[in-house]
C-alpha cells in the first residue's frame, strides 16, 4: 500500500502541471508581420499562466491556458528589423531566437508552387532553368523559409511539422522556386525581411485544401463529398477488379482492357478537406501579409465547378485567419496539352469578382509537352508586381497584362476594348489566337489588329460576328501584350455552354 501512495505522489505533479509547448511555426529564425499586431500561441497546463516577453517590446504579454491548455496573446509589432528574442514563461521557459520583423506570405497551391529551385528527387521536379547561377548566389539571411510537411488528416491539426531556415545556397534548392523568387524580389524592393511559409502537394486539387463545412453548405460544391463517399463504398470491388486486371496482363500481355479507374482513398491526398486539416489548419493564426497560389491543373476536368470551388476556398481562409481584405494572388495554369481553357476562364472569372485578388498569365511561359515548365522566376516577379502594386502601393507599377472588357461590333468587325491596355502590342509578327463566330455558334480562324487601345477582329467567313475568343486552346500561343511586357489574359465573349458544365 505504501508504494502505491508513494507512486501517486510522483505521479500528481505531472498530472497537475504541464511544460509550456509551442506550435512548429514560433521557433528560431522565424519572421514575424511587422507594424501590426501577431498572434503568438501554445499549449500548457489548464489555468497555467502564461508570461510572453518581446524583445523590442518593454511591456510583455499575459494569458491563461483555458480548460483544454489552449493559450493565446497578441503583441504589437514595430517596423521590420531584428534579430530579437522572444522568451515564453510559464511552468518552464522557452526562448525563441533569431526572430527578424518583416513580410510574411503564405504559398500553397500543387506541383508547380512545389517545384523547386534545384532538382528534386521526383523526376518531374526538375529544377529552375537558370538553377546554377541562382543557387550560389543564394546568400540572403533575411529571407526565412518554412516548408510544411505533407500530412493527409481527417480532422484539423492544431500544429504542422516544419522548421524556419535561414536563406543561403544550401538551403535554397529545396525550397519552393515561385515562393523563393517571389520572396526575393519583395525583399529586394522594400529592404525588408521576408518570411515564406510553403504549403504544397503536387497533384492534389483545390477542395482537398478546404474546409469540409464549406463543401457541405455549397450546394454546387456539395457532390465532391457525395462523390468521394461513394468511392469509399467502392473500393473493395475496385480491389478486386484491379487483381483480375492484373492477372489478366500476365496470361495476356497483349490484352487491351484499360486498367479499373481507381476511386479515392481515405489516405488519399486528394480527398476533400483532408489536406486543410493536415497542412493549413495548423498554420492559423500566424499573421500573415497575403497568399500566393499555384493551382488549378488538378480541377481542369470540373473547371465550370472551380468557378465557385476556388472562390470559396479563398473566402474559408480569410474566415478563419478573420481577414476579408487578405490579399491571395494566384497564377493561371500554363498552356498544356493536357489541360483545356476553361480551367483559366474560371481563375480569370475570380480575379474579376473576388476582392483583394490578382491573377499572373504564364501563356508565354509556358511549355505545351511539359505540365511543369522550368520558368518560375518570371512566375514569381510577376507575383511580386501584384503584391508591391496593391500590397505594397508601390506607386505606378504595371502589375498586368490586357484584360478583355467589353465588345462592339459594327461592320462586320467586333472591336474589343481593355483594362490595363497601355501601349497594345503584337510579339513576333500579327496578333493570333483569335476565333470570331456568327449565329451558327462555329468559331473560324480570324485576322486581328491592334487599333489604339482596342484590337479589331474579322474574318471573311463571317459575316455578322457574335461572339470572339482568344487562346481558347489547350496549348494556345498569343502574342497579345501591354507596352510592359505583361501578356493578354485568354478570354471568350460568349456564354455558350462548355465540356465541363454540368461536371460534378
Amino acid at each position: 500500500m505504501a508504494r502505491y501512495f508513494l507512486l501517486l505522489l510522483l505521479i500528481l505533479p505531472r498530472l497537475s502541471h504541464a511544460d509550456v509547448t509551442l506550435p512548429a511555426l514560433l521557433t528560431d529564425n522565424m519572421v514575424l508581420q511587422q507594424k501590426t499586431t501577431v498572434a503568438l500561441w501554445g499549449w500548457a497546463a489548464p489555468g497555467e499562466a502564461v508570461t510572453v516577453t518581446a524583445s523590442w517590446q518593454k511591456a510583455p504579454a499575459k494569458a491563461t491556458a483555458d480548460a483544454q491548455g489552449n493559450w493565446l496573446v497578441r503583441v504589437p509589432t514595430t517596423k521590420a528589423g531584428g534579430p530579437y528574442t522572444i522568451t515564453i514563461n510559464g511552468q518552464n521557459k522557452l526562448t525563441i531566437n533569431n526572430v527578424l520583423l518583416g513580410e510574411v506570405w503564405l504559398c500553397s497551391g500543387q506541383s508547380n508552387m512545389k517545384f523547386s529551385v534545384d532538382k528534386g528527387a521526383a523526376k518531374w521536379m526538375t529544377g529552375v532553368k537558370n538553377a546554377a547561377e541562382v543557387i550560389p548566389d543564394a546568400h540572403f539571411p533575411a529571407i526565412r523559409m518554412f516548408t510544411v510537411a505533407e500530412r493527409v488528416s481527417d480532422t484539423p491539426q492544431r500544429d504542422v511539422a516544419g522548421n524556419w531556415v535561414v536563406c543561403n545556397p544550401e538551403t535554397v534548392g529545396k525550397f519552393s522556386a515561385v515562393a523563393y523568387f517571389f520572396g526575393l524580389e519583395i525583399h529586394q524592393k522594400l529592404n525588408v525581411p521576408v518570411g515564406l511559409i510553403h504549403s504544397s502537394w503536387g497533384g492534389t486539387p483545390a477542395e482537398s485544401w478546404t474546409r469540409r463545412e464549406v463543401l457541405e453548405n455549397n450546394p454546387v460544391l456539395r457532390p465532391i463529398l457525395t462523390r468521394y463517399a461513394l468511392g469509399l463504398t467502392q473500393r473493395p470491388a475496385y480491389e478486386t477488379a484491379l487483381a483480375a486486371w492484373k492477372q489478366e496482363k500476365i496470361d495476356n500481355p497483349q490484352t487491351t482492357r484499360p486498367k479499373p479507374e481507381e476511386p479515392l482513398s481515405a489516405t488519399s491526398n486528394k480527398s476533400p478537406a483532408k489536406l486543410y486539416n493536415g497542412m493549413i489548419r495548423g498554420l492559423e493564426p500566424y499573421t500573415l501579409r497575403g497568399v500566393i497560389w499555384y493551382q488549378g491543373e488538378s480541377n481542369a476536368e470540373r473547371a465550370y465547378q472551380y468557378r465557385t470551388l476556388f472562390p470559396a476556398m479563398i473566402a474559408n481562409w480569410r474566415q478563419d485567419w478573420q481577414l476579408p481584405g487578405l490579399p491571395f494572388y494566384f497564377v493561371q495554369i500554363a498552356p498544356h496539352k493536357g489541360q483545356n481553357p476553361e480551367i483559366r476562364e474560371a481563375q480569370l472569372l475570380t480575379w474579376q469578382t473576388v476582392p483583394h485578388t490578382g491573377m499572373v498569365v504564364t501563356t508565354d511561359v509556358g511549355d505545351s509537352l511539359d505540365i511543369h515548365p522550368r520558368d518560375k522566376q518570371t512566375v514569381g516577379h510577376r507575383l511580386a508586381l501584384w503584391a508591391l502594386a496593391k500590397t505594397y502601393g508601390t506607386p505606378a507599377l504595371p502589375y498586368s497584362g490586357p484584360r478583355y472588357k467589353a465588345m462592339l461590333v459594327k461592320n462586320g468587325e467586333a472591336r474589343l476594348t481593355f483594362d490595363y491596355a497601355e501601349g497594345l502590342l503584337s510579339r513576333d509578327g500579327a496578333l493570333r489566337e483569335f476565333t470570331l463566330a456568327g449565329p451558327d455558334s462555329v468559331f473560324r480562324p480570324a485576322q486581328a489588329r491592334i487599333v489604339g487601345r482596342t484590337v479589331v477582329v474579322s474574318s471573311p467567313q463571317v459575316a455578322r460576328p457574335v461572339a470572339v475568343r482568344f487562346g481558347w486552346a489547350k496549348s494556345p500561343m498569343p502574342n497579345l501584350f501591354n507596352s510592359v511586357g505583361l501578356p493578354a489574359s485568354p478570354f471568350r465573349t460568349d456564354q455558350w455552354r462548355t465540356p465541363t458544365q454540368g461536371k460534378e
